[in-house]
């Protein structure tokens, strides 16, 4: 196996952006689903009717974005 170069990332580099990146599309997929679910209209025409197949063509076509909340004082 060569030896990696300076410019490649490490392991535990690829590893943490690869996960996050798995967590950052489920939650925004998970949130897509419930705007869907509670009568939010498709961003896509289609006649797709299941909520979790329309959120992941909005997410493959790159229509929708996960933006995180405003954080909120605890009291």
């Amino acid at each position: 196996m060569p030896a990696s170069t300076s410019s490649e990332s490490t392991l535990p580099q690829r590893l943490q952006k690869s996960v996050s990146g798995s967590f950052h599309k489920t939650a925004l997929l998970q949130k897509r689903v419930r705007e869907l679910i509670k009568g939010a209209a498709p961003l896509i025409e289609t006649r797709e009717r299941n909520p979790i197949k329309i959120a992941f063509l909005e997410m493959e076509r790159g229509l929708i974005e996960l933006i995180p909340e405003e954080e909120r004082p605890l009291i």
